[in-house]
């Protein structure tokens, strides 16, 4: 199983666009993946795909099952979007430090052990996820907390946007020191599978930038706001925006959508799956089968 979160403590990189582009991408090539999205803000890749209708209603959601009150099953809380299984966020997602800590105090008062950050991965476990599914994305914020925590826990691997500025120099500079510091406290090994400059304009200062990266780079993507801006409009991934918008099949955006079914590969590769039917790069008419 392929598994990895989307993270950057920088904010405004792209990392939500870049988890659900490449949920979709995977999906595309016959693989069934899962999208954990754990940012409790609005604007999030719930929102992005349009399952976060009931995330203010008291319904069944993934915190109830990460703190051992879960309301139902927890397939019955996937959506499917172009292919793709998603856990929408809730807004108990706002809370999820203090019902850990909750739970926790409980769990020692009764002399079990209760790790704070492990509950995502249970739950997976519990519900059978690595036998049902070939990828795993989560998407958490960028601060440091139990959502980041518990995503890392549960994937072990990380893919980084990158801002090819000095904010995003700084971001990268700091990220081997971060991930040391999840692998101490989280006890786990933590591997980088790529980073995704995102944004890039080929300036002299940018590609120093990139010269500076010691983690993999298998695309590049240039600044395509006004693409991405239309996917939030219509809450889609940017094949499905490209698809219904033939105005939109631009070379320079086909190619955007190539670099995405491209960089799926290769994470793929990574661990030895192969997809049953990868399509052409950017072709935006490929018929994805059924899993």
């Amino acid at each position: 199983m392929l598994t990895y979160s989307t993270y950057s403590e920088a904010g405004g990189v792209g990392k939500t666009t870049t988890a659900a582009n490449l949920a979709v991408a995977h999906a595309r090539a016959g693989l069934k993946p899962l999208v954990v999205p754990l940012d409790p803000q609005d604007g999030d890749l719930s929102r992005l795909f349009g399952v976060d209708d009931q995330r203010t209603d008291s319904v069944d959601n993934v915190v109830r099952h990460m703190i051992r009150r879960p309301n139902g099953d927890f397939n019955d809380l996937i959506r499917t979007v172009e292919g793709v299984d998603i856990v929408p966020e809730h807004n108990m997602l706002s809370d999820l430090a203090e019902f850990l800590q909750r739970e926790k105090d409980q769990a020692e008062a009764m002399g079990e052990a209760f790790g704070m950050h492990a509950q995502l991965l249970r739950v997976l476990r519990e519900a059978g996820v690595p036998d049902k599914y070939d990828v795993l994305i989560c998407d958490p914020p960028a601060t440091e907390g139990p959502h980041l925590y518990n995503a890392i826990h549960a994937t072990r691997s990380l893919v980084i946007p990158v801002e090819p500025s000095a904010k995003g120099r700084a971001a990268v500079e700091g990220l081997e020191a971060l991930v040391a510091g999840f692998e101490e406290q989280l006890g786990i090994d933590v591997g980088v599978l790529a980073a995704v400059p995102t944004g890039f304009k080929n300036t002299r200062d940018q590609r120093t930038i990139l010269d500076e990266i010691n983690y993999p780079i298998p695309e590049i993507i240039s600044e395509r706001a006004s693409l991405m801006e239309g996917c939030w409009m219509e809450q889609c991934s940017a094949f499905s925006y490209v698809r219904d918008h033939r105005s939109r099949r631009r070379d320079y955006e086909i190619e955007t959508l190539a670099q995405f079914d491209r960089l799926a590969r290769h994470l793929e590769e990574q661990v030895g799956i192969e997809a049953p039917n990868p399509p052409e790069p950017g072709d935006v008419d490929h018929e994805v089968l059924t899993v």
